[in-house]
């Protein structure tokens, strides 16, 4: 937690409140049928687009972050990131898409309406502000594109009009500095830390990580002792593994990375299994991103990747990313209790197939 004030029980009651919030949203998305997000996605997806351009034009910064990202929720009065939504919704959607076209041939003009529009459409909103983010999202589905049998030429061409893309939005906002401000010198910046030669913010952050880690030995200073979280920004989100390392030590360390690896394990286990290629699909295409997400929140952390801005999924502190991320377990597990659903259901079929005078007393 960052410092400032003595007491830390609002922060520990806020966090327990947004896991038992999400641990609900898990509990109750898992219950819906997995084949109903494919409706669900075609209905969500213009309502997630739409909250993306309120947030471009109407979004707040919170907690210290340098861009626009979230929305208040009337009523409620808690910040919201759109982002987080429209990456599990678009996922979804693409994964619905794939199937649909699965052993068709399909070509890449048949595609570029109901496929790639509402992919570009999306991420267009995320890039201002958050460029990481996008960048994940793209990957995300240039990864199930691949896994779901898109033509590997239509991926190399959509890869380079990304390019191009970013090239034009750099430029742009390079031309007119006062439509975007800051975003781009924030990226290059940040590129630069990573390289050694960032200004003082950026690299000042690196390092209280690096000091953190440092500070963290075998088995770490114990928990609730690190000194450097009352210095390192975003210490409880974006730099939260050096602060868990610094605890608990190398040995901590390793076992949040096994854990989501033993989660990128079920994830591919669960896809396998599952009975259609929707379902497999779908489970890559929600779960995939969180494992690759929480890499590359350990990876700023240790100094393997330029800041990226990426909290450690159910870790890290903020109720959207929480809530998000338990939204997309429960889709997984959708999947995988209709599957355990089948199996106990074939078994109860072979059971009544070898007690042949069990049926008959009960037909009689």
């Amino acid at each position: 937690l960052n410092g400032g004030e003595g007491d830390t029980a609002k922060y520990i009651i806020k966090h327990f409140v947004h896991l038992v919030l999400g641990l609900s949203i898990a509990y109750a998305v898992h219950k819906i049928p997995y084949n109903w997000f494919k409706g669900l996605s075609v209905m969500l997806l213009p309502f997630v687009i739409l909250m993306l351009i309120y947030t471009a034009f109407q979004g707040n910064t919170m907690d210290g972050a340098n861009a626009s990202r979230w929305i208040r929720i009337p009523v409620l009065g808690v910040g919201f990131q759109t982002s987080t939504l429209a990456s599990v919704v678009l996922m979804t959607y693409v994964a619905k898409y794939l199937s649909s076209i699965k052993d068709k041939v399909v070509t890449f003009k048949q595609s570029l309406w109901p496929l790639w529009f509402p992919v570009a459409f999306t991420l267009i909103w995320i890039l201002p502000s958050n460029f990481s983010t996008t960048a994940l999202i793209f990957l995300m589905v240039l990864i199930l594109c691949f896994i779901g049998g898109y033509p590997w030429k239509y991926l190399l061409a959509i890869i380079g009009a990304g390019v191009v893309g970013l090239g034009l939005f750099v430029l742009t906002a390079k031309a007119f500095p006062g439509l975007l401000p800051n975003r781009v010198d924030t990226w290059a910046s940040r590129i630069a830390s990573f390289a050694g030669d960032g200004d003082s913010d950026s690299v000042y952050q690196v390092e209280k990580a690096k000091t953190a880690i440092a500070n963290g030995y075998p088995f770490g200073v114990g928990p609730g002792k690190s000194s450097t979280k009352h210095f390192l920004p975003q210490s409880s989100s974006d730099f939260i593994y050096a602060i868990i390392i610094e605890e608990f030590g190398l040995f901590g360390g390793l076992v949040v990375l096994a854990v989501y690896l033993f989660f990128l394990f079920r994830v591919v286990v669960i896809a396998n299994k599952a009975e259609t290629i929707f379902g497999s699909l779908l489970v890559i295409g929600v779960g995939l991103p969180i494992v690759i997400q929480a890499l590359m929140n350990m990876g700023v952390a240790v100094n393997l990747f330029p800041v990226t801005g990426q909290t450690l999924p159910l870790i890290s502190s903020g109720g959207t990313s929480i809530w998000m991320t338990c939204m997309a377990v429960g889709i997984v597990l959708s999947v995988s209790s209709k599957r355990q659903k089948l199996r106990e259901e074939n078994e109860a079929l072979k059971d009544e197939e070898l007690n042949p005078l069990e049926v008959l007393s009960e037909a009689l």
